[in-house]
């Protein structure tokens, strides 16, 4: 809500370039205000150890028979600090070092945090029925 205000209250004050003006605008704002609930609010991360940068094995064939509810719903239950870097990552686009400096994180640690996201994501989809392509 804070995030459609100031939105709101800055509107008038956005230089029009072009029609792909307000959505840049509007998403950055809307990120950065989640983040700032996100350090206000003080949610526990789970920081885990830096890893080598290995991607979990991504041959999974079966994303186009798994309903967006389904995947929505393992998303929100993954830890805060897993969620938020997935997010920022698969969903936003953002880089590790964008991810790192907006979360006050080391790389390493955002690419940590998206692995084992992943690999929970995928162990839950297992879990689901779902399987993993050869």
């Amino acid at each position: 809500m804070n995030g459609f205000l100031k939105f709101f209250n800055s509107v008038s004050k956005i230089e029009y370039r072009g029609e792909n003006t307000l959505e840049p605008y509007l998403k950055k704002l809307m990120v950065n205000e989640c983040l700032m609930f996100i350090r206000q609010r003080k949610m526990n991360w789970v920081l885990m150890e830096e890893i080598a940068d290995e991607e979990p094995v991504s041959n999974f064939s079966a994303y186009e028979q798994v309903e967006e509810e389904e995947i929505y719903q393992l998303i929100l239950k993954l830890p805060d600090g897993y969620r938020t870097v997935f997010n920022l990552f698969a969903i936003e686009g953002f880089s590790h070092k964008e991810i790192a400096a907006q979360l006050r994180i080391s790389e390493n640690t955002s690419k940590t945090q998206l692995y084992k996201a992943r690999l929970i994501l995928q162990a839950e989809l297992t879990k689901l029925g779902y399987n993993y392509g050869t």
